[in-house]
């Protein structure tokens, strides 16, 4: 999967978390990007069987999905968390880099940073 699915899966997961029902222009405002630019995505993400939307309707996650939504949300946090607590970088720095990272990092690292981190609590 492509870096802006994953952002894409993991918008629709933080948003169904705040309570709210997804819609396009929440994706959109979310990631700062253009609402043709999520219906396009959202049919491509649809047909791979990550989502399901109703014409103009609301977008939810399926199972599959989901569990691709929350590994990549995991790994954001964790990054996000490591950035700004460990190393003490600003949090709106931490949040951005995080972004940057977590679509790259591999499997291995992100294991043993997970570790890290889990032993820190």
């Amino acid at each position: 999967m492509q870096k802006s699915g994953e952002d894409y899966l993991e918008a629709v997961l933080a948003i169904e978390e705040q309570g709210a029902k997804v819609r396009i222009t929440d994706v959109a405002n979310r990631l700062g990007v253009t609402k043709p630019s999520v219906s396009r995505a959202m049919k491509v993400l649809q047909a791979d069987g990550y989502v399901h939307q109703e014409t103009y309707g609301d977008i939810s996650l399926t199972e599959k999905g989901r569990v691709k939504a929350s590994q990549v949300y995991t790994r954001h946090k964790t990054l996000t968390t490591f950035l700004a607590d460990v190393l003490g970088v600003e949090p709106h720095i931490a949040e951005r880099d995080a972004c940057l990272i977590e679509h790259d990092i591999s499997a291995e690292t992100m294991e043993k940073l997970s570790a890290f981190m889990s032993g820190r609590e």
